[in-house]
């Protein structure tokens, strides 16, 4: 009996209840070319319309008369691997999202295919009389234009399907549907002499034997280097190609990423005694037979980066796959610059900041082993390597590692199954890790390294904290401290640099009319609007909306608008006014637009072309200046009053991390920390750089509360553009839990906080509400929670479902 091959296939496009896996039938013309991982055309619905799915595995099954078949594979092989579809599907099933959520996110977006409507004229039909008059027109439109598409003829035509439907009943036009890639590859002409070029001894002018030499002699140029060098017109190339003495090809390039490399750099690297025992047994794990999940932990300055180029170099040498990764783009170039003057070509980079043919290119370059090292933000997690050894997480405590946006996966958990995959090592590298990591590690199940000290002894820099009530007492109104000016001006006197986080971008973050009292807010989010004085605009942070700054109050038409809240721009202003002569870099999202402005702009300040860096968050963390002697930190206890349970370790995490940016070559730096609350004893531990104090403080809290590590937390969020309508929904999920609860589902342990009104109860013209859940995060649990929030779907609602989310406000 032959045996019929039958595919599963997830469909693109699925949601909710059918995002599931279909068979298919394989017909015998696509038994060859239908690899598991390929993606292919597929009828779907009673209308059998043309569907892109993917093969996720194979079904063989002898009873398969009611399947439909394949149309079509669209990949020549297989555009995701066995490892890759077992990680798709994972994800689906523990972070609430469809597989070509998961699979999307891994392929670089110019690799995705989209169908394409093709329309072409029937040259054979004549029965012009049995068109209506619109018809004919379009008829006649298609004759001319030969084959072409949906967008090129609504123009002309804005009711086009309707009459195409009937003209393609009437037999007068030809309908096809075929997969069109999001970007091509990159091509070059390219020359080399042809077979016939001797045979024939065409004649040849003076200026074209000259061509032919150079050709043969070199065998394989491109048109682009010959014109250059030679100084040829594309006439005289395309002439000789005519002739039959040239031939012409494509040839696929790789579009390149730009890299700051400096000087080759393969010295072997020196390590110190602490450094050279965590190396030792990190490179055991490497090379065991097991996979393993060791932490990295050490103060800043402590050469954790060092450790962990030595290791890839291990790695690399037993030809083993690695990826590095940080949570910033703003720590991208020094970390390519470094892998790149060790590996050079060898290196494949991935951050947001690079075009969409770039991030494709570099991810097949991998692919096809030109490149065995991937460095980037948390989309490298997915660097196609087929012999994966190694894969380090520097800052691992960082929130960018965690997706806000479905899938709403965080970068560690695609780790750690990788590695587990590949029995290779995962490194988390920190000099102040989450909470949850410190405490696995303490507990044994990840292996622990710590380096207590500065790379070549270098001391800790001295911390400062000034008291900003008192700054204000005395007169002082500036957001800039009078013993922080100082010390950068003696900084700028000895040509050492300085860096000052304010971790708020924009000018001013409140604009108030004094007369009335009215707020500046944004109209679509329940948001105050922020002033950015570069354009002169209020903008909203969350949708986006901006606005010119009102001249008089809106309401009561008063001229004495009040700007209070400083942010990055302020501060740049204020610093330009007290130090003319300085060269002063602001580095922030506003900033940034441009592509590149990290590299070139960090490059800069590295060779001394600034004298103040100005940023917020994305300066505190991974940058190593040999030259900055001097950190300030304007508004530190800021984020000491949110109202998330991680408010105090964000805190901590980003004072001691911008603390250790200072004094890290040749000089003792200084930090100074100005506050509105000296006593805070998290700034004092900061201040001391003492993690394992604040750790066994900050675990006990977590422990009385209930909060990660002692518990998972799971976020069910409704919105709507309708108020009662999010509510409504937000309390009907509430209701299907307590029931599951008490009934099939009454085994759970769950502490249930909400529903209520969210934090921002508006964004982006949506009403937004939520419901917390303390959880264990099992598969009985995700099981229930999938059940609940399966209620019916209302226009203009969604839900969604975030475990162990950034937020919880």
């Amino acid at each position: 009996m032959t045996v019929t091959k039958v595919a599963r296939v997830a469909l693109d496009g699925a949601v909710g209840s059918y995002d599931k896996l279909y068979s298919y039938i394989v017909p015998d013309s696509l038994v060859l070319s239908a690899l598991q991982g390929c993606r292919v055309t597929v009828p779907f619905g009673r209308g059998n319309a043309q569907r892109i799915g993917i093969i996720m595995s194979f079904d063989d099954n002898n009873s398969s008369k009611t399947l439909k078949s394949i149309i079509s594979v669209i990949d020549e092989s297989p555009v995701l691997g066995q490892e890759m579809l077992k990680i798709a599907a994972w994800m689906r099933d523990n972070v609430f999202c469809t597989y070509f959520d998961a699979i999307n996110t891994m392929l670089p977006a110019g690799l995705k295919f989209k169908l394409k409507d093709y329309y072409e004229a029937n040259g054979e039909f004549s029965d012009l009389s049995a068109l209506s008059e619109d018809e004919r027109d379009l008829f006649s439109f298609l004759l001319k234009s030969g084959v072409t598409t949906a967008d090129k003829i609504k123009p002309y035509f804005p009711d086009y399907e309707k009459l195409m439907f009937s003209l393609a009943d009437k037999g007068a036009v030809t309908h096809s549907i075929t997969p069109k890639r999001n970007m091509g590859d990159f091509t070059r002409r390219y020359l080399r002499v042809s077979d016939e070029a001797y045979s024939d001894n065409p004649k040849l002018t003076a200026r074209q034997k000259e061509i032919f030499e150079v050709v043969n002699s070199i065998g394989e140029v491109s048109v682009k280097e010959l014109e250059y060098f030679t100084g040829v017109s594309a006439a005289v190339v395309n002439a000789l190609v005519k002739k039959g003495v040239l031939d012409c090809f494509e040839k696929q390039e790789f579009r390149s990423v730009k890299r700051a490399i400096g000087e080759k750099n393969n010295k072997e690297i020196v390590l110190n005694d602490e450094q050279e025992t965590a190396f030792g047994g990190l490179r055991d794990k490497l090379f065991s037979k097991n996979s393993e999940t060791a932490l990295l932990y050490g103060v800043t300055g402590s050469g954790k980066t060092q450790v962990f180029l030595k290791l890839a170099d291990e790695a690399s040498a037993a030809g083993k796959g690695v990826i590095i990764m940080v949570p910033e783009i703003a720590l991208t170039p020094q970390m390519i610059d470094l892998f790149s003057s060790r590996y050079g070509s060898n290196v494949a980079v991935f951050h947001s900041a690079m075009s969409v043919g770039q991030r494709m290119d570099e991810y097949r370059r991998i692919a096809c082993g030109k490149a065995h090292i991937a460095i980037g933000t948390r989309s490298a997690v997915f660097a196609p390597f087929n012999n994966l050894g190694l894969i380090v997480i520097d800052e691992e405590q960082e929130q960018a590692y965690k997706s806000e946006k479905s899938p709403r996966y965080h970068a560690t958990d695609i780790a750690r199954l990788r590695v587990k995959y590949h029995k290779g090592l995962l490194c988390l590298s920190s000099a102040t890790p989450s909470l949850q990591s410190y405490s696995l590690a303490v507990s044994g199940k990840y292996s622990l390294y710590k380096l207590s000290k500065r790379y070549n002894n270098m001391s800790l820099p001295e911390v400062r904290i000034v008291d900003m009530r008192k700054e204000l007492k005395e007169g002082n109104s500036s957001d800039i401290s009078r013993e922080l000016a100082g010390l950068i001006g003696e900084q700028l006197e000895r040509g050492r640099q300085s860096i000052i986080l304010l971790n708020r971008r924009g000018h001013n973050t409140y604009v108030s009319c004094k007369e009335c009292g009215f707020v500046a807010t944004c109209d679509n989010c329940s948001i105050s609007l922020t002033y950015h004085s570069a354009n002169n605009r209020l903008m909203c942070h969350y949708c986006g909306h901006s606005v010119p700054l009102y001249k008089k109050c809106p309401v009561c038409s008063s001229e004495f608008l009040s700007f209070s809240g400083a942010g990055t721009q302020k501060i740049t202003e204020e610093l330009s006014t007290l130090f003319p002569n300085a060269r002063i870099l602001r580095l922030d999202a506003d900033s940034t637009i441009k592509r590149d402005f990290y590299s070139e702009s960090l490059g800069d300040f590295a060779n001394g072309k600034y004298d103040i860096m100005v940023g917020t968050q994305m300066v505190a963390k991974g940058l190593d200046f040999p030259n900055v002697s001097l950190v300030g930190v304007i508004g530190a206890d800021k984020s000491l009053y949110s109202a998330d349970f991680r408010g105090f370790e964000r805190t901590f995490d980003l004072l001691t991390q911008v603390v250790g940016r200072a004094g890290r070559a040749d000089s003792n730096g200084i930090a100074v920390i100005q506050t509105s609350d000296t006593d805070n004893h998290i700034i004092d531990l900061a201040k001391s750089q003492d993690f394992d104090a604040f750790y066994k403080e900050e675990i006990n809290q977590r422990r009385i509360s209930i909060f990660p590590p002692f518990c998972d937390i799971c976020l069910v969020w409704t919105q709507s553009s309708f108020e009662n309508l999010a509510r409504s929904a937000a309390f009907e999920i509430f209701g299907s839990i307590k029931a599951m609860l008490s009934d099939e589902f009454k085994d759970l342990r769950v502490i249930i906080l909400g529903p209520s009104v969210a934090s921002v109860p508006k964004v982006d013209k949506k009403y937004r509400y939520r419901m917390l859940i303390k959880c264990k995060n099992e598969a009985k649990f995700r099981l229930m929670i999938r059940k609940a929030c399966d209620i019916q779907k209302v226009k203009d609602l969604s839900v969604f479902i975030d475990i162990n989310p950034l937020n919880i406000i």
